[in-house]
């Protein structure tokens, strides 16, 4: 991706979070940019899909840094401690990005697609082990629990009722005991110092490979 496009990208990032609105004006995703009207017009094919295209760019980029950041851990609280504790941390870091999801996390399906990939496969993982206890089948409601959980956190960390390191910690724990985890044991795992995601890079994401069709011979 194109250093100019991923400016772009940043920029229209923070004119929607700040509007709260999926429809963007040219004037003002120019101004935020520091570019000119023509510049966005010959970078950006269609300004009305600049929303859909951030959500998607904003999955794959979750998804991506935390395979990357948890991929040294085997148990499978820390890991799931981890990824939730790295994103209220960015919330804190990235206000626009927490900004955005706390808008729109709710109301587009691919911004709360990333609960039902990795948070649910280290859930089964860890009820298949035994280092987790719930019914199988409160699996959907389990991994709805823990995203319904950061996005709490993540409206507390931006209105300043609670620190990043407080809900980060708190809403990690607490869901690990929810899962059968014991108290002490999910205390410690969560007040462990941890390294925070890589900040928000729109070039260094790796979109899917589109499949190619087959063509009848």
């Amino acid at each position: 991706m194109k250093a100019v496009n991923a400016r772009i990208l940043h920029a229209a990032l923070r004119v929607f979070a700040d509007k709260g609105s999926m429809q963007i004006a040219v004037s003002d995703l120019a101004k935020e940019a520091g570019l000119s009207r023509g510049t966005i017009y010959n970078n950006v094919e269609n300004p009305d899909e600049l929303f859909n295209q951030i959500c998607d760019l904003l999955y794959y980029e979750l998804r991506q840094a935390m395979r990357e950041n948890t991929a040294h851990l085997d148990d499978p609280a820390q890991r799931l401690a981890l990824v939730m504790r790295q994103t209220i941390r960015r919330v804190h870091e990235e206000h626009h990005w927490g900004k955005f999801i706390a808008q729109f996390g709710m109301l587009d399906p691919r911004l709360g697609k990333f609960w039902g990939k990795l948070p649910r496969r280290l859930l089964m993982e860890g009820l298949e082990s035994g280092r987790f206890s719930f019914d199988e089948e409160q699996l959907p409601s389990i991994t709805a629990l823990g995203g319904g959980a950061v996005m709490g956190a993540t409206s507390m960390v931006l209105s300043g009722l609670l620190t990043w390191r407080q809900s980060s910690a708190d809403t990690a724990e607490l869901y690990l005991r929810a899962i059968g985890v014991p108290r002490d044991e999910a205390r410690a795992i969560c007040t462990r110092r941890f390294e925070p995601l890589p900040r928000l890079d729109f070039t260094r994401i790796d979109l899917p490979k589109p499949v190619e069709e087959s063509v009848p011979s």
